[in-house]
């Protein structure tokens, strides 16, 4: 007799990679944040210029802190949507597959809707 293969993560198991997601969005927000608090920094000053730094350098500055500021708030939607494919008990299913994707893959990118295979096939 054959086994039947898994379909699903079990509510224990779905329950863990809630927990994982909880810690990194919760890091992925703090991190978000220090960028926030980065840029109003830099234009906090009377005339509303950037203080400190000239305008180059000011620019470059602004231009990485939004551009890590924008990865941050894409991390966050990923890892949001994760804890809605918990909630709707599909999580861990490769959109491109529809097998579960490993769940050593999900504990260390937990927002990842692709198995290994159908990353590499991409």
């Amino acid at each position: 007799m054959q086994a039947q293969q898994q379909t699903r993560y079990s509510d224990a198991e779905l329950t863990e990679f809630k927990a994982i997601i909880d810690n990194k969005l919760a890091e992925a927000r703090r991190q978000l944040q220090f960028y926030l608090d980065q840029m109003s920094e830099q234009t906090n000053s009377e005339d509303g210029k950037p203080r400190g730094l000239d305008d180059g350098t000011t620019t470059m500055a602004n231009e990485e802190i939004n551009r890590l500021a924008g990865r941050q708030q894409q991390l966050i939607q990923h890892l949001e949507n994760a804890l809605l494919r918990i909630q709707n008990k599909v999580y861990g299913i490769c959109r491109q597959t529809g097998e579960l994707i490993s769940a050593e893959r999900l504990r260390i990118v937990p927002h990842t809707t692709l198995s290994i295979h159908a990353k590499q096939n991409r």
